[in-house]
């Protein structure tokens, strides 16, 4: 895989950090969190208009038809503007698994709409004791006429509140099988209980009470569910070490421009050679947690699923504890600064801490590592 930027993806970069600089500012940021919402419907239909939306869906619907490079490429910019929208659940997520596993009519009706900015799809899979286990699911879903009745809790489910429909596992009543059902949030008897995060997004508690759905609201056959859920996953998890390398990047930048401007003993904190060296470390970290990210991207290619697994793995492992260090560190050399309200430094930090428990912790990845180098 070539990760050197073509014209179509610089121009992509570039219109997209030109975005951010001009309509999505820390100020205006700052203020949707605080006001309690992490979605707005005019950015979103504006990340449509870039093609971000639709970067990755099939030109017959709707798409560009781009592969995990220019992926990487979109992601590693929003990490740097720390959007809020929902891009990796919806575009990433929902729209891998409903392009390789979704039918026709699924593709049409979803995916369309995906790129266009007029649908939006999360995915909720975790439960209280599943501990990122995308296998444990106490959610049933009991065949009832021409659908399904299904009943249970989901946990922690990423912008929920924003959704038009979830991306529901359950295990299918009289079978082994664990099915994934395209939920609609407005359904009869589906409810959601929102709150914030610790980075300033939106997640929520999903009840299902004999929510009852269509047939055709289970995505490909009914053992797909694990297969399509990990897909996704997948994906998402590539995207998230992007933009979780693009977040270091303008961290170090915001922490050189501090060091620069700030003085002590009357010359400016970048002087001083010991905070040089933790400079020059924040960047070996981000470095490091780039070419994770270009081995996550290239993994989603790779047709063994062992390596596969062992690419992404080590990629969300190594991404997270970058991203630990090279936030801490930011927050450190701004003193006790880097933590008020009046500085984004918090937020990046914020944002990077968040970033190891997302589609599984690093113990859970560190685990599921060891369990692909078996033979």
């Amino acid at each position: 895989m070539d990760f050197t930027y073509s014209e179509e993806q610089q121009m992509i970069a570039d219109s997209l950090r030109r975005f951010v600089d001009s309509e999505y500012t820390f100020a205006k940021r700052r203020k949707r969190s605080r006001e309690g919402g992490a979605f707005e419907r005019a950015v979103w239909c504006s990340l449509a208009e870039l093609g971000i939306l639709g970067l990755t869906i099939d030109a017959d619907y709707g798409g560009f038809g781009e592969g995990p490079a220019s992926r990487l490429v979109v992601q590693r910019e929003l990490g740097r503007g720390l959007l809020v929208e929902p891009v990796v659940p919806c575009a990433v997520v929902a729209a891998a698994v409903l392009g390789k596993y979704g039918s026709p009519v699924q593709k049409q009706a979803w995916l369309a709409g995906i790129a266009g900015g007029e649908k939006i799809l999360s995915v909720a899979w975790l439960e209280h004791d599943s501990r990122y286990r995308i296998e444990a699911v106490s959610t049933v879903a009991e065949r009832s006429g021409e659908g399904y009745v299904l009943n249970g809790q989901k946990s922690l489910v990423w912008h929920a509140e924003a959704a038009d429909a979830l991306l529901v596992t359950a295990r299918i009543s009289g079978s082994k099988h664990i099915g994934l059902f395209i939920v609609p949030c407005d359904a009869a008897n589906v409810e959601l209980t929102g709150y914030p995060t610790m980075d300033g997004l939106r997640a929520a508690d999903v009840n299902l009470d004999n929510a009852i759905v269509g047939k055709d609201s289970l995505v490909g056959e009914a053992a797909d569910g694990l297969l399509a859920l990990q897909h996704g996953l997948d994906h998402g998890i590539a995207a998230l070490c992007a933009e979780a390398a693009g977040a270091m990047e303008r961290l170090i930048e915001i922490t050189a421009e501090h060091l620069q401007t700030r003085r002590q003993f009357g010359q400016p904190l970048g002087k001083f050679q010991a905070l040089q060296h933790r400079m020059a470390d924040m960047l070996v970290q981000k470095e490091l947690a780039l070419s994770m990210a270009y081995v996550a991207a290239q993994a989603l290619d790779e047709p063994d699923a062992r390596q596969r697994t062992r690419m992404l793995s080590a990629a969300k492992v190594i991404v997270a504890k970058a991203g630990r260090y090279v936030g801490q560190q930011a927050v450190q050399l701004h003193g006790g600064m880097g933590m008020t309200d009046e500085l984004e430094v918090g937020d990046y930090f914020k944002r990077l801490t968040m970033f190891d428990p997302l589609f599984g912790d690093s113990d859970y990845h560190m685990a599921r590592y060891c369990d692909a180098m078996e033979s």
